[in-house]
């Protein structure tokens, strides 16, 4: 397993009230052995004046799991900072919720880097983006 921390759904989400994770609407959905995976609604609070998802609230739910699955994967007082993101926005969304899935490409003691898969109500990639952090 990828993880050093033992955390529930329920604590991720508990940590996530009063912030803009909580404000977004993004519920962490899934701890798998090496993946972390939560959701965000398309709606009012996520659109662009265009009325599609807008791409900074995809790098939110981006940096968001990258940053909480790189918390995840430290011990005792350490923790992570985003050092830098990137998105590539290949497909537009509209409406229902959109998935993303968080696989780390390096986990190390200094830094780490993450991929992150965003995913439309039909399970078409929307969003794949990159986001690399350090440890302190």
């Amino acid at each position: 397993m990828l993880w050093r921390r033992t955390a529930s759904l329920e604590q991720l989400n508990g940590m996530s009230h009063h912030t803009l994770i909580a404000h977004l609407g993004i519920e962490f959905t899934r701890i798998g052995a090496d993946e972390l995976e939560a959701t965000m609604p398309v709606d009012q609070r996520t659109r662009q004046p265009f009325g599609l998802l807008h791409g900074g609230a995809s790098v939110v739910l981006a940096e968001t799991l990258g940053s909480v699955a790189g918390y995840l994967c430290c011990e005792g007082e350490q923790k992570v900072v985003g050092l830098e993101v990137n998105a590539n926005h290949v497909r537009s969304a509209k409406e229902g919720i959109v998935r993303g899935v968080c696989r780390a490409i390096h986990v190390g003691r200094h830094n780490q880097v993450w991929q992150i898969d965003i995913y439309n109500s039909q399970g078409q990639l929307c969003c794949s983006s990159r986001l690399t952090t350090a440890v302190l």
